[in-house]
């Protein structure tokens, strides 16, 4: 239960990343995440392993820049994985035509 109470907080704010989006709405958006991803690294960091996990954020990844930064903020560097998560799912459904398709091949 607590995961989907923080994903709920959390997802919203990642939803917000939009091609649309300007850059100071973007900083606007990162600052609130990495406060959300703080908070949940020092209080339940289970929870930013699930989260992680769901929101299909390559774990890979965040090992080889924890290495490769070790001076910079975990947060950081998690929320920076989370938005570049967000920007690779909006181009993969993007690149998919929609609209034309019957019933039977919606899923």
């Amino acid at each position: 239960m607590q995961l989907n109470m923080q994903y709920q907080q959390i997802n919203p704010l990642l939803e917000q990343i939009t091609p649309e989006v300007t850059g100071l709405q973007k900083e606007k958006l990162r600052r609130q995440l990495v406060e959300a991803i703080n908070h949940l690294l020092v209080n339940d960091f289970a929870s930013v392993v699930q989260l992680l996990y769901r929101v299909d954020v390559s774990e890979k990844k965040l090992k080889q820049l924890l290495k490769e930064q070790p001076q910079t903020d975990a947060a950081v560097l998690v929320v920076g994985l989370l938005i570049q998560r967000q920007e690779e799912k909006i181009k993969t459904r993007n690149s998919f035509p929609t609209g034309n398709a019957s019933e039977d091949e919606k899923w």
